[in-house]
C-alpha cells in the first residue's frame, strides 16, 4: 500500500533539532529526549489506527485499521506498507505473548486470540460464564504467561468497528491464563477499561477509565502477592479535557499515554512520571489512540494516531510484555 502524496504532504517533520513536537514539562523528562531525534510519520491512510505491536526478529511494526477491517505492516528495512491480515475480524488491540506469538483482541469475534508460529489462529477465550464477551480491546501478557485484557462494549455499539449488538456481560477485566484456560474477572467496576499495563516490577496495574465521571482517568491497582488479582484501586491520573487510550510503561516507570481529544493543545502522546506528575508531552496533528516500544533497543516509541503511525526514538526502553 502506497501512501498518497496528498497525505504526505499534509505531514511537515521538523525543519531542525531538538524536534520542538517533543516538550519537557518537568526537567525529569530531560534526560529521556534525544535532541538529534525528531518525530516521523511512517503510513498515512488509515480510518482509526490502533493496536501497535512491534515484532523485532521480523523487523515490522503491525497495527490495526479497525474500521477498514484489516491489520497493517510497516516494514523497518523496505519502509513499505501493506495489509498483514485482511479481515481481520476488526481486530483492535495486540501485544505479544512471552513466545513471541501474536494475542489480538477482535471486535468482529468478539474474541482473544494467539497466532501460531505456523499462522494459524486458535481461539483463547470467546466467552464467559456462557455469556459471549463484548468486544476486547486492549491487551498485555504478564512474565507469568497471563493474559490481561480489557472488555468494553465499544465494538458491539455500531457497525463501523464490528457488528452491532447488546452486551452480554459487564464491562470486565479478565485474566486468562493460557495453558489451563481458565479466566477470572479481575476488575467489575470501571466504566469503560481500555488500556492497561503493569509497573516493571508487575506490583501495579494500570488502567484507563475512559468513561469516568466527570472526567476521564488513568487508575492504579495493587497486584496481589499471587500475581492473580488486584486491590486498592485509586487515581493515578486525572485526565481533565484529555482522552487517554492505550499506553505502555518504560523500564523506568513511566507512563507514555495515547492523548487527545480533536485540540492542537492535547493530540498527541502525554508521558507521566510513577507518581502521576506531568513530565513530558508529544505533539502530534492528529490524536494519538496507542503506543508500544520497539526497534533494535526497544526505545523507539511508535505512535498510532487516528488516520496514520507516527515514531520518535526515544531515550528509554519499553517493559516486556507491552
Amino acid at each position: 500500500m502506497s501512501i498518497p502524496p496528498s497525505c504526505k504532504d499534509e505531514w511537515l517533520p521538523a525543519s531542525r533539532y531538538p524536534d520542538p513536537a517533543v516538550i519537557s514539562l518537568d526537567p525529569a523528562f530531560d534526560r529521556y529526549r534525544l535532541p538529534l531525534a525528531a518525530v516521523e510519520r511512517l503510513a498515512t491512510g488509515c480510518r482509526w489506527s490502533e493496536g501497535p505491536v512491534w515484532f523485532g526478529d521480523a523487523r515490522c511494526l503491525f497495527w490495526s485499521d479497525i474500521p477498514n477491517n484489516r491489520i497493517m505492516r510497516w516494514d523497518e528495512v523496505t519502509g513499505q506498507v501493506s495489509a498483514h491480515r485482511e479481515p481481520s475480524n476488526f481486530a483492535n488491540g495486540h501485544t505479544r505473548d512471552r513466545t513471541g506469538r501474536l494475542i489480538s483482541c477482535e471486535h468482529g469475534g468478539r474474541r482473544i486470540t494467539r497466532t501460531e508460529y505456523d499462522g494459524s489462529i486458535s481461539v483463547l477465550m470467546d466467552q464467559h460464564d456462557g455469556k459471549r464477551l463484548s468486544s476486547p480491546n486492549d491487551v498485555v501478557v504478564k512474565s507469568d504467561g497471563s493474559i490481561w485484557f480489557t472488555d468494553p462494549p465499544f465494538g458491539i455499539l455500531g457497525n463501523y468497528e464490528g457488528y452491532k449488538a447488546e452486551p452480554e456481560l459487564g464491562q470486565n477485566v479478565y485474566r486468562l491464563d493460557p495453558q489451563t484456560g481458565k479466566a477470572t474477572v479481575v476488575i467489575d467496576d470501571v466504566i469503560g477499561p481500555n488500556g492497561l499495563a503493569f509497573s516493571p516490577d508487575e506490583s501495579l496495574l494500570y488502567l484507563v477509565e475512559s468513561r469516568g465521571i466527570p472526567t476521564r482517568k488513568i487508575l492504579a491497582f495493587d497486584v496481589a502477592s499471587d500475581g492473580m488479582s488486584v486491590h486498592d484501586k485509586r487515581v493515578l491520573i486525572d485526565a481533565g479535557p484529555g482522552t487517554p487510550d492505550g499506553f505502555r510503561v518504560d523500564v523506568d516507570g513511566n507512563l507514555w499515554c495515547g492523548w487527545g481529544m480533536g485540540s492542537d493543545e492535547l493530540d498527541g502522546v502525554m508521558i507521566f512520571a510513577p507518581d502521576g506528575t506531568p513530565i513530558g508531552r508529544i505533539a502530534l496533528p492528529e490524536r494519538c489512540a496507542n503506543v508500544c516500544f520497539g526497534g533494535r533497543a526497544n526505545s523507539r516509541l511508535f505512535m498510532a494516531a487516528s488516520t496514520s503511525v507516527y515514531a520518535l526514538y526515544v531515550n528509554v526502553a519499553g517493559v516486556a510484555g507491552g
